[in-house]
């Protein structure tokens, strides 16, 4: 057998040799990756004031990408290191959005819109995050090392709102006292009167109530912190991670010569739930609290594949509860609540003054929760957030099937479904300055991403970016303006910007002379049925039929929970260039969206549930029947 294999290696690679000299595309250029393609543009962004686009690129195939900007019409100009700097600040924009707040370092900085240079207003050692607006705008809040502190503009007065740490222990341990110290407690009387004054004087102690008690979160370590508009409450998580252990990786090659052992993941199992408590902390009464939600819906039910006939539930549930969300002047609070098991979520709206909770979404999978705006992972956000009115939530949940969006609002307690169908909402933008959506959606087919609008007026979806393939949008500080990348199946990334009057305008050319030198094939993106008669899509190469061949080959993309039958390019565009070879030498190529796989609502995506190799499987199996009919 194994003279047998190294002659069928040796052949194959000696033929492979002969045919790659006789092709334009060759496998070393394909290896090269985007040094062969062009560096292609990413993480877009505009200024604070929106005067200019910034985008990461590296247009001369240096060691790493640079930040550049376009500006007007200008061509892109490569940003200095102070600019560079300033395209990686976050702002938060006030009310009328003419100034914006932001972060440098270890001080807080204000710049109004026009203005060549930003106003420091608060430099302190420390490390500076969270930074939000007070409701009125009179104050800002911020995070400081481990604190919360809230800085009023008007006054010049900063006060430290929490006080985290490990309580003062006041009272020594007690010990045994010694024959000496007892015997001079009996012997002398200005001893006793001592002791009698120091103890009156602590029981009589006049304490300041100026600071805030110290927190005690043990062993715990806070995380996510949320402060309330009104400065009146500060919300957090106390998490204990896991001690697990974990599995090593052997890397062979590093720089001494010597293998070296490396920590990577735990394996996937219930030893990696932690201890995660959702605490209040209210600022005018110095205490900290949390709420019950034991009583939340199906909170303390077993998953099916645990239950007996004699036990339905568990005595206690992991869950994890993220970064808490207030409308404008914080009158309505709510939470996203994952359980660890992956199994149910919660929106739950907390009453913070006195500690009440009320569940306005549930929803369950009985395999795992997760799909396009919705947390894949217990400690990753979703879609959440408020509309302009202060009254109405949105979010998304896969109840159909597959993820659309939703509203709820408060005063009517009324939930509304905005999308619907057969297709996934992949992204959003609430642009509130306008009041309307920008969704990036797979409704016109499972392989594109389109852009519509959504206004709330109306509530009708209105078509912007529909060319076949998929778009990567954000909008400018007043709305105006987008920058998006598109991509198509055989054509890159690449930056454009666009406003309602002029339309479109490429921003980069990022394809080098040798890739466009090569004619990239558009696959086909096709469907066939499954053994249980589903539509499975995959991508078709096919040669010319003077050079068919009569072989195939099917190329199974990584992951699992990823879509590559796509109308755009693919991430595996290496492989994506393999393909072409293999097809310029008459190979017939399928590239399958198998079960598991994303795109395709959530039937699809958990079709592996509790039997990997199964329905991933037979849809190989299924295209490659699919192959030998045709």
């Amino acid at each position: 057998m194994k003279t047998i294999f190294n002659f069928f290696t040796l052949s194959f690679l000696i033929l492979f040799s002969n045919i790659f000299q006789a092709q334009t595309l060759k496998l070393e250029d394909i290896m090269k990756g985007n040094a062969f393609i062009g560096h292609q543009p990413e993480n877009h962004r505009f200024s604070y004031d929106g005067e200019k686009l910034f985008f990461d690129w590296n247009p001369n195939n240096e060691l790493e990408a640079s930040t550049y900007y376009v500006e007007k019409n200008s061509k892109p100009i490569k940003c200095d290191a102070n600019l560079e700097i300033e395209s990686q600040l976050d702002y938060i924009y006030n009310k009328a959005n003419n100034f914006v707040f932001y972060v440098k370092g270890q001080a807080i900085y204000k710049r109004t819109f026009g203005s060549l240079t930003s106003s420091k207003i608060l430099q302190i050692n420390g490390q500076i995050s969270n930074l939000t607006f007070s409701y009125d705008e009179q104050s800002l809040f911020f995070k400081l090392n481990e604190n919360v502190f809230q800085l009023f503009l008007n006054e010049s007065k900063l006060i430290q709102l929490t006080n985290f740490g490990k309580k003062e222990i006041f009272e020594k341990e007690k010990k045994e006292k010694n024959y000496l110290e007892t015997q001079q407690e009996e012997l002398f009387q200005y001893i006793k009167d001592r002791k009698a004054l120091k103890s009156y004087q602590k029981k009589n102690e006049i304490k300041s109530n100026d600071f805030p008690k110290p927190i005690d979160i043990g062993d715990f370590q806070a995380t996510t912190f949320a402060i309330h508009p009104q400065g009146k409450y500060v919300t957090f998580n106390q998490v204990k991670n896991p001690q697990n252990k974990r599995e090593l990786m052997q890397n062979f090659v590093t720089e001494d010569g010597y293998n070296k052992s490396q920590n990577i993941k735990s394996k996937v199992s219930t030893d990696n739930f932690f201890e995660s408590k959702f605490t209040i902390y209210n600022v005018e009464k110095d205490t900290v609290y949390q709420p019950d939600f034991s009583k939340l819906t199906n909170f303390l039910a077993l998953p099916p594949y645990l239950q007996t006939k004699t036990k339905k539930t568990q005595d206690k549930r992991f869950i994890h509860v993220n970064q808490t969300q207030f409308n404008t002047n914080g009158t309505i609070c709510i939470v996203d609540i994952r359980s660890q098991d992956n199994k149910d979520r919660w929106l739950v709206q907390i009453n913070l003054e006195n500690n009440t909770i009320k569940e306005i979404d549930h929803q369950h999978d009985a395999a795992w929760i997760g799909g396009p705006g919705i947390p894949g992972y217990v400690q990753s956000r979703g879609t959440l957030g408020f509309l302009k009115d202060g009254e109405t939530m949105y979010f998304q949940s896969e109840k159909t099937g597959y993820s659309h969006l939703y509203t709820y609002n408060f005063n009517s307690q009324k939930k509304e479904s905005l999308t619907e169908g057969k297709w996934e909402v992949k992204d959003l933008i609430y642009a509130h300055l306008k009041d309307k959506f920008y969704l990036t959606n797979s409704m016109n087919h499972p392989g594109s991403h389109h852009v519509y609008e959504l206004s709330l007026k109306d509530k009708k979806l209105k078509p912007l970016f529909t060319e076949t393939g998929a778009y990567d949008m954000v909008l400018s500080p007043n709305q105006e303006e987008i920058a998006y990348l598109y991509s198509y199946k055989n054509k890159p990334w690449e930056l454009f910007y666009y406003n309602e009057k002029d339309g479109s305008k490429q921003i980069t050319q990022s394809t080098t002379s040798s890739f466009k030198a090569y004619k990239w094939r558009e696959p086909e993106v096709i469907t066939f049925k499954s053994k249980d008669q589903q539509s499975i899509y995959a991508r078709l190469y096919q040669p010319e039929t003077i050079k068919k061949n009569g072989a195939a080959v099917i190329f199974v993309h990584g992951a699992g929970y990823l879509q590559n039958a796509h109308n755009y390019w693919s991430t595996y565009h290496r492989e994506y260039m393999f393909h072409n070879l293999l097809t310029d030498m008459g190979y017939t190529v399928l590239d399958i969206d198998y079960r598991a796989s994303s795109g395709y609502g959530r039937d699809h995506r958990t079709g592996i549930y509790q039997f990997m190799g199964g329905l991933d499987l037979s849809d190989h199996l299924d295209g490659k029947k699919y192959l030998v009919e045709q």
